[in-house]
């Protein structure tokens, strides 16, 4: 299954995000696996991969107080 990555510097840390495939219209996005890195944070959701990518950096951004990121396009 293809999956898409993508790179996001929010509040000053970079974040790799891994998108996958669950359906023809539906697409998980999570933080890449890395060595070492707990994996236990929620997936988040989108009709397309940067949609879902999306979603996971807007939540990110939230958590850790930054200016929330808009959608790419």
């Amino acid at each position: 299954m293809p999956r898409h990555h993508f790179e996001e510097l929010i509040a000053g840390r970079t974040y790799h995000i891994e998108v996958s495939p669950v359906s023809a219209e539906r697409w998980r996005a999570q933080i890449a696996r890395r060595p070492g890195m707990p994996t236990s944070m929620m997936p988040f959701y989108g009709p397309t991969p940067e949609d879902a990518a999306h979603e996971l950096s807007k939540w990110l951004a939230l958590v850790a107080g930054a200016a929330v990121p808009s959608p790419r396009g």
